[in-house]
């Protein structure tokens, strides 16, 4: 495991058809999209899983918190909670739960400024709120606004 400041982490945004991936590195605090993972009623194919963190070795994990504006949970913040839970049991990897709140509507945001054209079945964003939910991570870990650590 790389030293703290200088991890590779795959940030995830939960999602029950679609599951955004982003990898970043810790010490360049950059992130970019990777495929989305494809789900259903919020399970991923494990085995892809296993073959992306094959792929990239990362250090840790983050995975999207969506809490309710108030920051109380909501019934996806359960749900993202218990696949963090799962990454960790499945692959051994330390995993961070970071509130995400209004990563979505910042990534329809970002894509519409791109050119998107508003058919987000079919053209997802997933991959720019998990590039968000990463950032948000960063921010936290120098004590940026931002980035809200839910445990």
């Amino acid at each position: 495991m790389a030293d703290e400041g200088q991890r590779l982490v795959l940030a995830f945004d939960y999602g029950t058809r679609r599951i955004g991936v982003a990898v970043g590195n810790e010490l360049l605090r950059s992130a970019r999209e990777l495929t989305p993972l494809t789900a259903r009623a919020g399970i991923p194919d494990w085995d892809i899983v296993a073959r992306l963190l094959n792929e990239w070795q990362p250090d840790l994990l983050v995975v999207g918190l969506p809490l309710n504006m108030d920051g109380t949970e909501s019934e996806m913040s359960i749900r993202a909670r218990k696949f963090g839970n799962r990454l960790h049991g499945r692959f051994g990897k330390p995993c961070a739960m970071v509130d995400e709140r209004g990563t979505t509507r910042e990534a329809k945001t970002i894509a519409r400024e791109a050119g998107h054209k508003g058919n987000y079945r079919q053209d997802s964003v997933d991959g720019i709120a998990a590039i968000l939910i990463l950032e948000g991570w960063f921010a936290h870990q120098e004590g940026l606004p931002g980035g809200r650590l839910s445990l």
